[in-house]
């Protein structure tokens, strides 16, 4: 039987993600190192550090995107989402994308309408009834707060949106298959300094449902955002907690060369 998360549904549990002495390699590359961490439910986790320090093949071990990578493989260790260890041979991976949503760096809406983008998956996962994507739609639009400003040219190409509002649409179609949690890998990169003020905004509302995990080389970003950061480095957690604390006492000397711009 292939097991599916939703046979263990998102209790109100304390963490929601439990990585313990997680290893990973590319092909004989070790790129993670006994990596042990707790991420919160509901509450925004930052990851920060230089770049290659392994942070976004962190955030790709909790969906299981690095499978597509040739060579990537797990080494050691496991990861636990809502208690199900998620590298389980017989795991649904279809299940697991859908529960554990994802936004890329880049902006990539599909060459659709604003409206197909959204309803793209959900109706890929069998729902067909137009009144059923219809409130799909605009529920994800409202959530991505991109409603109001769409919401009289749904059927006019996501393409010929901005920059920030495409990232708002792949916020939106990552909420339409109505995951748990939502993987954000640098979101606000290629976005100008308004564009990123919106989506650090949503950022704060989302997580009232959502549980958050960033990628970010802005350390300002983490400071605005996160409520727990943590540091890497060569593919090692170094520090975790609090970001508060992270940025104003950290405990590791090399967070606090990090952080204060010694290197990285």
């Amino acid at each position: 039987m292939v097991t599916d998360l939703s046979d263990n549904p998102a209790a109100p549990m304390a963490t929601a993600i439990h990585i313990r002495d997680l290893c990973f390699a590319y092909h004989t590359k070790p790129a993670l190192h006994d990596v042990t961490l707790d991420i919160p439910t509901r509450q925004i986790t930052a990851f920060i550090g230089p770049s290659g320090c392994g942070k976004s093949t962190l955030l790709r071990c909790f969906n299981r995107i690095n499978d597509r990578i040739p060579g990537a493989h797990l080494t050691a260790g496991s990861i636990h989402i809502h208690g199900i260890e998620i590298n389980r041979p017989d795991i649904d991976l279809q299940e697991l994308r859908r529960r554990v949503g994802m936004v890329f760096q880049k902006y990539n809406p599909f060459k659709k309408s604003i409206y197909e983008n959204v309803v793209f998956s959900p109706r890929l996962g069998g729902i067909r009834k137009r009144a059923a994507l219809d409130e799909l739609a605009e529920t994800a639009l409202r959530s991505a707060a991109l409603w109001d400003e769409v919401k009289d040219r749904l059927h006019t190409s996501a393409l010929a949106l901005s920059g920030g509002q495409q990232q708002r649409l792949c916020i939106a179609r990552a909420i339409a298959n109505q995951p748990d949690i939502l993987l954000m890998d640098e979101p606000c990169a290629a976005l100008d300094p308004t564009a990123t003020l919106k989506i650090e905004e949503l950022l704060h509302q989302l997580k009232k449902h959502y549980t958050i995990v960033i990628v970010t080389h802005n350390m300002a970003q983490a400071t605005r955002c996160a409520d727990l950061t943590a540091f890497m480095y060569l593919g090692k957690l170094i520090e975790s907690g609090p970001t508060l604390q992270i940025f104003t006492t950290p405990n590791n000397p090399q967070t606090l060369a990090y952080i204060s711009g010694s290197f990285g």
